[in-house]
């Protein structure tokens, strides 16, 4: 025990030795001067730190330094201004001028203004925190419908609208949201049972039973696609970057389908694959088609297309190279009928020349979007303007042998995954669409034969 006791005696000794203090270093002065400078540089780097996390959550760091410049408008002047031409009692531009200024007739305009103020308070009349007169709905609109149809950059319309480029911007994205909320779910739908009678009887009328449309696609280069994404899409830092659209179109020009955002497809087949044309088919929600030709029953409607769409059921294509006077004829009607869809496009550019290439970077869901509300406004002025049409339809007409039974539309659950390989083998069957070709070659020689040599 006497000898732990003297161990641990020395080891407090060497302890107490090995102790170093501080005041024998640096005066306390010396030592508070220190803590200082390092608690500085501390919050320096802290500082700098946080800098860097804020700029890359609100995007600073891209934006210009300095000061933003303030440019007034006046709001209530440019209001009066566009109420003044166009939707005054007495405007100063007639009915004709404003159809080519906004594409469409004025109430057709005045009836979307409304339904937007009923879908959004940003639509409608408001003053700001000096309670000054805001801009004003029409405004809004008129500033969303030139970009649409110029093609132009937000700040064009800045001079006569009196808006600014970033609230044209917005102006028409929350545009494009409105009309598809608003009219989405009547203009741009699948076609119900009237719908179908009515275009089956037009396809019969021009010697096609069975015919839903043409089908077809529209290029156009993406000159804006950022370089990281021609990467992505190209596989090289050259070349361009196509956006395709793929539709299908009636003889009146109303777009039944639509299917945009599909970046970098070279051809329509990889956009068919993409495509949901076929779902309500797929899922035994379509209405079925029943119609005979040659005495031959068939179950499912036909879209005409043309040669670069696979030899399925679902498609009727030309004769590249007739050798036959009814080949001839057929390949005649057929590529007449089938131009519905490349004239619906011709409109839709010359009424919208924004989807003929955007001038502005968008990201890919806003130009999502404003496709999609183009193709709505199109279908509504082509209903808007149905009696000024050169040719009109009654969709109380007889079918003839083409028929479309709505009560066997299967709104329950979900078949089986047996039920839907069969009805997607129904929709690819190529011996279906050689036989099918060829009782259509022979209808219309029947219907509109013999082949006359003065109308070639």
């Amino acid at each position: 025990m006497p000898h732990q006791s003297d161990t641990s005696s020395c080891s407090d000794d060497s302890e107490d030795s090995s102790t170093v203090d501080p005041t024998s270093i640096y005066t306390m002065e010396e030592f508070i001067t220190e803590q200082s400078v390092l608690h500085n540089l501390l919050e320096r780097i802290t500082a700098k730190i946080q800098a860097k996390i804020e700029a890359q959550q609100v995007g600073t760091s891209c934006r210009r330094s300095g000061t933003r410049k303030f440019m007034g408008r006046n709001h209530e002047e440019g209001d009066q201004l566009l109420v003044a031409d166009f939707f005054s009692e007495d405007p100063v531009c007639d009915e004709e001028l404003f159809r080519t200024r906004y594409r469409m007739r004025r109430p057709l305009f005045l009836r979307i203004v409304h339904a937007l103020g009923e879908w959004s308070p940003y639509f409608t009349r408001r003053r700001d925190g000096f309670s000054r007169q805001g801009i004003s709905p029409l405004q809004k609109c008129t500033a969303a419908i030139r970009m649409l149809i110029h093609g132009s950059p937000a700040d064009a319309v800045d001079k006569y609208v009196q808006i600014g480029e970033s609230t044209a911007m917005e102006c028409l994205e929350r545009f494009s949201e409105g009309v598809i909320e608003k009219f989405g779910g009547e203009y741009l739908r699948s076609p119900t049972t009237a719908d179908m009678q009515r275009i089956l009887q037009i396809g019969k009328d021009r010697g096609f039973p069975g015919m839903l449309g043409s089908i077809g696609c529209m290029h156009w280069e993406w000159e804006n696609c950022p370089p990281k994404w021609m990467r992505r899409l190209n596989h090289t830092n050259f070349g361009a970057v196509t956006i395709i659209l793929e539709a299908v179109a009636s003889q009146d020009l109303w777009i039944w389908h639509a299917l945009f955002g599909v970046v970098g497809s070279d051809n329509e087949i990889s956009v068919l694959n993409q495509s949901a044309l076929f779902t309500e088919i797929l899922k035994g929600q379509a209405p079925p088609v029943q119609f005979s030709i040659n005495k031959k029953q068939y179950n499912m409607g036909y879209y005409l297309a043309d040669e670069i769409y696979p030899e399925w059921a679902a498609f009727v294509k030309t004769i590249p190279i007739p050798q036959t006077e009814k080949e001839r004829l057929f390949a005649r009607y057929q590529e007449e009928a089938r131009k519905d869809v490349e004239r619906a496009f011709n409109l839709l550019q010359s009424r919208f020349p924004i989807v003929c290439g955007p001038t502005r970077f968008f990201q890919p869901a806003t130009l999502g979007k404003i496709f999609q509300a183009c193709v709505i406004l199109h279908n509504m002025a082509v209903e808007d303007e149905k009696d000024m049409a050169s040719d009109c339809f009654d969709s109380s007409e007889a079918s003839g042998t083409s028929a479309v039974q709505a009560s066997n539309i299967n709104n329950g659950p979900a078949d089986c995954f047996t039920t839907v390989l069969q009805r997607t083998a129904s929709v690819c069957a190529q011996p279906t669409h050689s036989q099918l070709r060829k009782d259509l070659i022979e209808h219309i020689w029947q219907q509109f034969g013999p082949f006359d040599n003065k109308q070639k």
